[in-house]
């Protein structure tokens, strides 16, 4: 399951991407600015370099240099981008907005890139290709997010999960994690078999410049644990939820050491350029509220609470997939932007989590297979509900197959065209609106 970034095309030279993923100059880029964030404060070690690198089931050659790493410290700054004000609640001028799964399968250039490169692993884990698709909508619609193209399931083989993915089953674990035994198989993330991941926020962090916030973004641990656990994608998730009861020592184990490894790639993902860091619990929704409370929420708090301890400038955006009754729930983890899937109603969900919180979301995207006319009624309804600090506009899941570019790049024009001060002459939402 992809759940990387995302008619008009200006379309680049792929030669010219490749120029600068081999370039030597070296790019150094951090939106950590505490003393705590540095590159020997890691509490995981970090592992061995090899040539080639080996992830789990695939081999690629190594095509950039993996130069030391080092920080710049950088504070929040009026030079931020738009989006990362919107996530702190900062005044801005209009609703920033990117779509989930932006890059990808719905776009002509990426599908033209797909037929030689067929294998999603190798588009996902090469510098080279992830910069060239994560750019791609950059340079055809402008988003002020770009995100990088990667899947939740990329570390998975740094801390000891080798996964493949297959055309029809999608991601498959071979062993997956049930016992105490298994345990032993996982280890301390591994960074360095993650290059690519630095490598390619370092290179879109120069190409976007401050015109747009670089996005990087990994899974909750219920969520992983669930492709673990089940050996690949589920319907059902009756192994994992019977394990809460038949051997919860296990799941809390596995949980535990998803967490640290996570906040470590977090963290990576920040000193490499990332301005804005997105989480999804993508399974989370499959959850009773009450057994949320207790196998996902904790995990994510510690995340959380690990990444703003080490790196206090950098927002985190938590997402659930059907998170109509998690609201105020996910309020509790301390993330700085509550995304809303369409299942909700903007208003509403503004009421329930109130004004101290910014929002994200939350356009259902089969809005952008009907007539134009009618996305930009959705578009403006979403916003004047949200109201006028603290919303990042995006669709409610991922961009869907088949979707009209077109439809995309309306999408973007419309948020651009939205002025607050003028939008909002005849609706401003009074303090009791945004507030349960």
């Amino acid at each position: 399951m992809s759940l990387s970034s995302p008619t008009r095309s200006d379309k680049v030279p792929i030669f010219f991407f490749l120029f600068l993923a081999k370039s030597n100059r070296r790019l150094e880029y951090s939106a950590c600015s505490s003393s705590r964030c540095y590159s020997s404060g890691l509490s995981l070690p970090i592992g061995f370099r090899s040539s080639p690198i080996n992830v789990g089931l695939v081999s690629y050659p190594r095509r950039h240099t993996n130069t030391p790493r080092k920080l710049v410290i950088a504070s929040s700054s009026s030079s931020d981008p738009l989006l990362v004000k919107a996530a702190k609640g900062q005044a801005v001028s209009r609703p920033p907005a990117w779509m989930m799964r932006q890059a990808g399968r719905y776009m002509s250039v990426y599908k033209k890139l797909a037929l030689k490169h067929p294998s999603f692993r190798e588009r996902s884990e090469n510098t080279d290709l992830i910069v060239e698709i994560s750019l791609q909508p950059w340079q055809a619609f402008k988003p002020d997010g770009v995100i990088i193209f990667s899947d939740i399931l990329t570390p998975l083989p740094a801390f000891g999960v080798p996964f493949d993915i297959e055309e029809v089953k999608g991601p498959v674990i071979q062993s997956p994690i049930r016992t105490e035994d298994d345990l032993k198989k996982l280890r301390p993330i591994d960074l360095d078999k993650l290059h690519f991941v630095g490598d390619s926020l370092k290179i879109l962090r120069r190409e976007v410049g401050e015109h747009a916030a670089v996005l990087g973004f990994v899974g909750a641990p219920w969520t992983i644990a669930t492709y673990i656990v089940e050996g690949g994608t589920t319907r059902t998730y009756t192994v994992i939820k019977s394990m809460c009861h038949t051997a919860p020592n296990v799941l809390r184990a596995l949980l535990s050491h998803l967490t640290k490894a996570i906040t470590e790639y977090v963290v990576y993902q920040v000193e490499h350029g990332a301005h804005c860091i997105q989480i999804f619990d993508s399974w989370g929704g499959q959850l009773t509220p009450e057994m949320w409370e207790r196998w996902s929420k904790p995990y994510i708090e510690e995340i959380i609470h690990a990444v703003k301890r080490r790196c206090p400038e950098t927002p985190i955006v938590f997402y659930i997939n059907g998170n109509g009754g998690l609201l105020e729930r996910m309020k509790g983890t301390g993330a700085d932007v509550i995304g809303l899937d369409w299942t909700v109603d903007m208003a509403d969900g503004r009421r329930r989590l109130g004004s101290d919180v910014s929002v994200q979301g939350n356009v259902d995207p089969a809005f952008l297979f009907s007539p134009l006319p009618a996305l930009t009624e959705e578009i403006h309804r979403v916003v004047k509900s949200a109201g006028p600090k603290g919303h990042i506009l995006n669709l409610g899941h991922g961009v869907l197959v088949g979707t009209p570019e077109e439809a995309v790049a309306h999408f973007f024009e419309t948020a651009r065209s939205l002025d607050y001060k003028t939008f909002f002459q005849n609706h401003v939402p009074a303090e009791s609106e945004l507030v349960a």
